[in-house]
């Protein structure tokens, strides 16, 4: 009786699990167009890490199996947990500074330590990509990008579970170039999203 209840209670756990693996959708993958204008933000943070901001490999989407997956939910909650929230001015005592946070930083720093912890993960850089996108409230906002064969998968400091793009409330402008992270691209279908509340 007692294995029935810790094999009921095991299931349970599964199932409401944010880690298990996603399936593909019909909305699973961005659009993207033309090279575009880059951040001023980004601009000034690859002036300080030339070695992150050139061209990349372009191996294609990363095919995540469940191991993979589940570290890349771990280190999304990690620095999710981890990094307090703050504005750059509080920071940096600066507009748009785009950096690595120690203790706290805004949404672009959360996605840029995102980034770095799953590019020394061993998944490419072409695979996490920094990209723009507008809250329901028309506040600018950045998140990570996962290019994956399931899907684009979006790493949030807004929100713990990573999602499906098409699933989130934004509506999408640009992101980086697979093939060269100092560049950018515009997101063709990211104004088609339909924005809902946010936290």
């Amino acid at each position: 009786m007692r294995v029935k209840g810790l094999l009921v209670a095991f299931a349970a756990i599964v199932a409401m699990s944010s880690s298990a693996m996603p399936a593909s959708q019909q909305t699973a993958s961005m659009t993207v167009g033309n090279v575009t204008s880059q951040p001023i933000g980004h601009y000034d943070f690859c002036q300080r890490h030339t070695d992150e901001c050139g061209p990349t490999r372009n191996v294609g989407p990363v095919d995540l199996n469940a191991a993979s997956w589940a570290l890349v939910n771990q280190i999304n909650l990690r620095v999710n947990k981890t990094i307090r929230p703050a504005t750059d001015m509080e920071v940096y005592g600066q507009e748009e500074y785009w950096e690595y946070p120690k203790t706290a930083g805004d949404c672009e720093d959360f996605a840029l330590l995102k980034r770095r912890l799953l590019m020394q993960s061993g998944i490419s850089a072409s695979d996490l990509l920094m990209t723009v996108v507008r809250k329901p409230d028309g506040e600018g906002h950045a998140v990570l990008t996962l290019r994956t064969k399931q899907g684009d998968y979006i790493l949030d400091n807004l929100e713990d579970e990573i999602k499906i793009w098409s699933k989130t409330p934004y509506s999408y402008l640009k992101r980086q170039a697979s093939f060269n992270a100092g560049r950018w691209v515009t997101i063709e279908n990211g104004n088609d999203v339909l924005v809902g509340a946010v936290k």
